[in-house]
């Protein structure tokens, strides 16, 4: 008896084991596109039971189960053990069946290719909302490519709707509310996104942008440059057969006038692709700047009063500008795993300014005892280009097993003139003595070059390791002349103080090294990185270094050549909390990263601006670059209609830059303190911060996203006997909504408020700006009408006041007034599917591992 009982538990566990070992049973392959090796995402693979005695002739009743590709083209699913019949299927592509089979073991079905159904194609019109944030290790993905507000605008525009990232009035972006911010063009350094500057970023359209990287713990891939991050810009291209392309035509108010093109022509052995945009417009400025000078206290201990107690100043700017861009470009497929891309990027513009700065001195009664009106006409013309090579190497059949080489050289040329001249307009001064009239000439030219070379090799399943090197040499001269008029005879004569020449070079070596690996629900990214950094310069000026020293009231060098050698390393953890079965997404993320802040041309060059005789700006020789830690938690939970992001950062950054104000202890001529900025290398910034970020979709046709940043920050240092030290708090959120009204309408409204901040020297007030937006398809869906306004109640407006031991100043600022602009786009034989997202991923530069939250 007891024997049977044994033998019946062995029968059971046997058939137990048995019906387990058959569910163990795996399909697994890699679907790409037939020609190029793309891998396809969102495939469909179904598994068919070969059932010949089931009687109801619906096919589908005969599926087993199924399932989808992954970013790289890769599925997997569990079967019983049995016969099957394996399709795949994708859309507008021919579906390939495998026949009946037995299937009694782990199977790999191995690389299928699936090819392209050009009957289909015509008929395939598919805009997918994708997820408008996707959480990676090292960054968050936004895509914005339907963002309605920013239709006709610019490349600075979409990035003002981005959560973290904020472009002030003047143009300057910032991330997190810190400015330096590395911007890269897929991936790499680009003259698109100009030399050191974002000035090139206003100009190029909104409409060239697929997505944009915020990468606020950079892997040891990235340039160590840029203590708040990095803002990876990756732009459009189609890869589908045949040409395709998109044309958009934008008018707006202020003037407003554009046409811009994306073209692709794509063959099985190539890809042409072309991006091609001109634009002219009109973005009047205005500013006001009041003044008030304190009594100041002699060293024998008398009080002098100020010859004028009280300075107003309102400037009105009208900017013209007149805009072409081009960036044409070939990949070359060599081999099924190999391929070499060029591209050619062209920019050219110019740009007149007129502007009438009317300026009005009291006395110590707060009476009108002067009035001015200075005159400025200034041209400039930008000439730039940039080449670039790409060669792309596949090891075997595993995608990530590769080499890649890129090389890039950036040449930029700006010419700029200057005429300046001031009048009275009234005066009590009865033996006034007149302005001199000026002229300043500027020649800029701007050569950079780039090598870079990474390898990828995959160890083993879910790890990789990856070593590369980057070599970034730039220089820039600036000769600039300043030539003023002489009283008595009336002719313009060379200025010897301010006059020069300035050679300046940027020379970075680094060589880095990442080790990444995933097991279970845990992933992690681990770097390091090597930097030689060379900051070299040379003033030629006619005056000596300790004229010059007199001059600008501190000691410089004129010539400098500087090395400083840095190790950079970064951590980035993921733990992914999702739960079986579960539908909901949730993970932890911590990133650690060092970084450096290299000073630019601008804040080198020690010779002022001349756009006011009275408050001007100074670079300072003397920086040196400024070294960060930062401490990043995230928080990332997705369920089906809502999603939280959020995350908590702590920054540590010495020898931060502060711009501080001072007087230089000069006048002009009529006898009025000359006020100077200034950046300078204080001791220490410590930056804490929070953000939130919140996505609903209630409704098909409602769509709300908001965000909020919170940050705080703590300097310490002074610099000329002054102490800058200060605590300075602020944040600043963005709303938008999204809702389909009756007829296909799409409306969007967004909005943005930074609250007030305060430094040492600066308390500014809060900003507060409103964007609408409709857009309706049209042509069957292959247009675009669309209708924005940006600043709808004109309150884009920067206010601050600053206050020093010499003065107290009231500065209020508008970089551009209210935007009206009406688009249209017409698209071209384009499949508007999720794959273009997948092939676009390709030759970007940024990180492939998968490991997503």
């Amino acid at each position: 008896m007891k024997l049977n009982f044994y033998a019946t538990l062995l029968f059971i566990f046997t058939l137990s084991f048995a019906s387990h070992a058959q569910k163990d049973i795996k399909i697994e392959g890699t679907i790409i596109e037939e020609g190029s090796n793309v891998p396809l995402e969102y495939a469909t693979v179904v598994i068919k039971s070969n059932n010949n005695n089931n009687n109801n002739n619906n096919n589908n009743n005969n599926i087993v189960t199924g399932g989808i590709t992954d970013a790289k083209g890769k599925f997997k699913v569990e079967v019983p053990v049995g016969d099957y019949v394996v399709s795949v299927e994708y859309i507008s592509y021919q579906t390939k069946t495998f026949p009946n089979k037995n299937y009694s073991k782990n199977t790999n079905l191995g690389t299928i290719k699936l090819a392209l159904d050009e009957e289909s194609l015509d008929e395939v019109m598919v805009v997918a909302e994708r997820t408008t944030v996707e959480i990676k290790l090292d960054k968050k993905v936004y895509n914005i490519g339907k963002d309605l507000t920013t239709a006709g605008g610019t490349v600075s525009d979409a990035l003002n709707n981005v959560p973290s990232v904020t472009v002030d009035v003047e143009g300057a972006i910032s991330l997190r509310g810190n400015e330096n911010v590395r911007i890269l063009i897929n991936g790499k350094p680009s003259a698109m996104a100009g030399f050191g500057d974002s000035n090139v970023l206003s100009q190029l359209p909104a409409d060239a942008i697929e997505r944009v990287e915020v990468i606020t713990s950079p892997s040891a891939r990235y340039d160590a440059e840029g203590t708040a991050g990095i803002l990876n810009i990756i732009l459009r291209q189609k890869e589908t057969l045949g040409f395709n392309g998109s044309v958009t035509l934008t008018a707006g108010n202020p003037d407003n006038v554009g046409v811009s093109a994306a073209l692709n022509y794509r063959k099985e052995k190539y890809n042409l692709f072309s991006n091609f945009g001109w634009r002219y417009f009109n973005a009047p400025r205005t500013s006001l700047i009041d003044v008030n000078y304190f009594d100041t206290v002699e060293d024998d201990g008398s009080i002098s009063e100020p010859e004028y107690r009280r300075i107003l100043e309102n400037q009105d700017v009208d900017r013209i500008r007149r805009n072409y861009n081009t960036n044409i470009g070939m990949e070359y497929f060599l081999s099924k795993t190999s391929s070499i891309t060029g591209s050619f990027f062209y920019n050219f513009g110019t740009d007149a300014d007129v502007g009438l700065n009317n300026s009005e001195r009291f006395d110590n009664s707060n009476t009108i005892i002067e009035e001015t009106l200075r005159r400025e006409r200034e041209t400039e013309k930008s000439d730039g280009y940039q080449v670039a090579v790409n060669y792309a190497k596949q090891f075997g059949k595993d995608t990530d097993h590769k080499l890649t080489v890129d090389f890039q050289f950036e040449k930029d040329k700006e010419e700029a003139y200057t005429y300046l001249n001031e009048d009275y307009l009234f005066t009590n001064d009865t033996d006034a003595e007149a302005f001199q009239i000026e002229q300043e000439t500027t020649d800029e030219d701007q050569k950079e070059y780039l090598i870079q070379a990474d390898y990828v090799l995959p160890l083993g399943k879910g790890s990789r390791f990856e070593a590369g090197y980057r070599g970034n040499f730039k220089n820039s001269i600036t000769d600039y002349e300043l030539d003023q008029e002489d009283l008595d005879t009336g002719v313009l004569e060379l200025n010897e103080f301010v006059s020069n020449i300035f050679d300046y070079d940027e020379n970075v070596n680094a060589v880095y090294t990442q080790y990444g690996t995933k097991f279970g629900k845990f992933s992690f990214l681990l770097g390091l990185r090597l930097e030689n950094t060379q900051l070299k310069g040379e003033i030629d000026s006619r005056l000596t270094e300790e004229e010059l020293n007199d001059y600008f009231g501190f000691p410089i060098e004129t010539d400098f050549d500087k090395n400083y050698l840095g190790l950079f390393p970064t951590v980035n953890l993921i733990y992914n909390l999702n739960k079986e079965d579960s539908d909901i997404e949730e993970s932890i993320t911590l990133g650690f990263n060092r970084r450096i802040n290299r000073p630019r041309g601008r804040y080198i060059n020690p010779f002022p601006s001349r756009s006011s005789r009275t408050n001007i700006w100074q670079g300072n020789p003397n920086l040196d670059p400024a070294f960060s830690s930062t401490f990043d938690l995230g928080y990332l939970k997705r369920w089906e209609k809502f999603t939280l992001t959020s995350s908590i950062y702590y920054q540590h950054e010495t020898d931060s830059f502060e711009r501080v104000q001072e007087n230089t202890g000069q006048q002009t001529t009529d006898g009025i303190d000359i006020i100077r900025t200034i950046p300078i290398n204080l001791s220490s910034n410590d930056r804490t911060g929070v953000e939130l970020g919140l996505m609903y979709t209630p409704a098909k046709w409602l769509r709300l996203n908001s965000s909020f940043n919170f940050f705080q920050f703590e300097t310490e240092g002074e610099f000329n006997d002054v102490d800058y030290s200060s605590k300075n708090t602020s944040w600043f959120g963005r709303f938008s909504s999204k809702v389909t009204l009756p007829f296909a309408i799409d409306w969007q409204t967004s909005a943005f408020y930074r609250g007030p901040s305060q430094d040492a020297q600066t308390d500014a007030e809060g900003i507060f700006s409103l964007d609408l937006a409709f857009s309706k398809e049209i042509f069957n869906k292959k247009g675009t009408l669309a209708l924005n306004v940006r600043d709808l109640f004109n309150s884009r407006k920067y206010k601050a006041t600053t206050t020093t031991d010499f003065f107290e100043r009231y500065n209020e600022f508008q970089w551009r007034q209210r935007q009206i602009n009406l688009s249209f786009t017409y698209r071209f034989n384009q499949q508007l599917n999720k794959r273009e997202k997948n092939s676009r991923n390709r030759g970007n530069g940024d990180d492939d591992m998968e490991f997503e939250g």
